[in-house]
């Protein structure tokens, strides 16, 4: 795919009105997802409290909306692509909503997690059909990475307000709240989207393989869960079967789409350096920051002491920072270059994942927030960078399938790190001895999870109560910094293979 053949007729560049209007109702989706990714995290602790979880139930919680949604979204994109990407968006949106209530409602961790799931099949259907119409809607490139960089900036505004929003429900309501406040986006969306946004899909689409679907599907949580639980528990048999079997389902996968007619992936985007280099930027990006992402307000509730609200506004850094960054990184990146932007980026969150190693429990502030401004800043240069570089280097007709595959890097790392760097965390703490004389039935619930220290500490004497969680949380931070290490080393590397792989890499002009 060469630059030429991307060229947009210039009949096809006449702006399309209200195109801004139909670009304000898509980042309305971006908000619902990300919102919903972010309040978890702030109601974790109290998940954790109400339904009791094991510690891997809990991660179960936290990452099984990203091992379904990783999963689908190729078949998503794909199917969006054929039946239209306004109608699957809305469809999606209608379901994010109705499942949000299921969450809220949760009355056991089993239920909780199954809710998750669906969810993520609903979310699967939002993130690649919204990307896929900003690239049909915009013809002109300048405006176009002006869209990208707003989508990106929502989705980190999502990250700000899911916190702050989720943070003040709890102080005042039951868990549960916090997912309900997607229902009224949701509704906004449908109403003004019906309206606003023009249909566009793929006019020789080809039928929706459905053994394509089911291949990439057991595939990708094959995978995942292997990696998951030989991080967390070490290699076992039924570890190395769900290994095997995840990657003959890609294997098979792959090998299908390039005998198809009209496969779900063409995987001859691949081919295309520019594509391959983006896409593996946000996996190795997403994995070296999800993972601490999850636990970090589990930090500042439960080891620094903030409420909810509070940590919620701790975050805002790394927010304002992805939204500053990313309303400016298509002008960066045609002023200096996407290699120097994006390779620039990922250094800085690494070197601000680097500054975590020397977290502790009396970590003050201004240190905190520094990190988090250069994270925000950092991602926000290389995600949106990636996106228009991703949906330039395709053909409109394709960009469904390939806002899929960007997404689906996403969510993948997002899965891998909560379950390799959660794990890591979850591993150093469960090693901590507890005081002698803990009760055997304390301790065990300690050990499962911080949540679970803080709540079993309760019931024991102060100054064993007090003796118990100083133990818990030195492990958690000991484990925090463990894998605040690993992800800066996968950060800085991620760096140096994009520095090379996006070399002579440009945007459209």
């Amino acid at each position: 795919m060469t630059g030429t053949q991307q060229r947009t007729p210039a009949a096809e560049v006449v702006a399309r009105p209200g195109r801004w209007l139909a670009l304000s109702v898509l980042v309305l989706a971006v908000l619902l997802v990300a919102v919903d990714a972010t309040v978890l995290g702030l109601a974790t602790p109290y998940i954790s409290e109400d339904l009791k979880p094991s510690g891997t139930q809990l991660l179960w919680i936290g990452d099984v909306y990203s091992f379904v949604i990783a999963g689908l979204l190729v078949s998503m994109g794909s199917l969006g692509d054929r039946i239209g990407r306004k109608k699957l968006l809305l469809i999606g949106a209608v379901a994010f909503g109705a499942v949000s209530v299921l969450n809220s409602y949760a009355t056991t961790p089993e239920l909780m997690i199954l809710a998750r799931a669906l969810l993520g099949v609903a979310g699967a259907t939002l993130m690649p059909s919204t990307l896929a119409l900003i690239r049909n809607i915009f013809h002109d490139p300048r405006e176009r990475s002006l869209a990208v960089g707003i989508w990106g900036a929502m989705a980190s505004a999502g990250a700000a307000v899911g916190p702050v929003v989720g943070g003040f429900l709890l102080e005042h309501f039951w868990w549960g709240s916090v997912f309900l406040i997607n229902l009224p986006v949701m509704a906004i969306l449908v109403v003004v989207g019906i309206k606003l946004i023009p249909e566009s899909k793929n006019p020789v689409p080809g039928p929706w393989d459905l053994a394509s679907v089911v291949l990439s599907l057991v595939g990708m949580i094959g995978v995942v869960y292997a990696i998951k639980e030989a991080a967390a528990h070490g290699f076992r048999w039924d570890v190395a079967v769900s290994a095997v079997i995840g990657v003959a389902a890609l294997v098979a996968f792959v090998r299908r789409q390039l005998t198809l007619k009209s496969p779900l992936l063409d995987m001859r985007l691949f081919r295309n350096r520019g594509f391959s280099g983006a896409v593996l930027a946000d996996l190795l990006t997403i994995l070296g920051l999800a993972g601490l992402i999850f636990f970090l307000s589990q930090f500042l509730q439960l080891v620094q002491g903030r409420q909810p609200f509070e940590a919620g506004l701790a975050e805002l850094p790394a927010a304002v920072g992805a939204v500053a960054a990313g309303l400016v990184a298509g002008v960066v990146a045609r002023r200096f270059s996407v290699r120097a932007v994006v390779a620039g980026g990922l250094a800085a969150v690494g070197l601000a994942l680097a500054a975590l190693t020397t977290l502790s429990q009396s970590t003050g502030y201004p240190l905190l927030g520094a990190v988090l401004l250069v994270v925000g800043v950092g991602a926000g240069l290389s995600f949106t960078v990636t996106a228009d570089v991703i949906l330039s280097s395709v053909p409109k007709e394709q960009a469904g399938a390939a806002s899929a595959v960007s997404e689906t890097a996403y969510e993948l790392g997002a899965a891998l790190g909560i379950a390799l760097l959660g794990s890591i965390v979850t591993g150093v703490y469960a090693g901590f001895t507890a005081p002698p004389g803990t009760p055997a039935d304390v301790a065990a619930a300690a050990h499962e999870s911080l949540g679970g220290a803080v709540e079993s500490a309760s019931g024991l004497p102060a100054a064993q109560a007090q003796e118990l969680l100083t133990s818990a949380q030195t492990a958690f931070v000991d484990g925090l910094q463990v894998a605040a290490g690993v992800g800066a080393a996968v950060l800085l590397t991620t760096a140096v293979a994009a520095w090379f792989m996006l070399r002579g890499q440009s945007l459209e002009s």
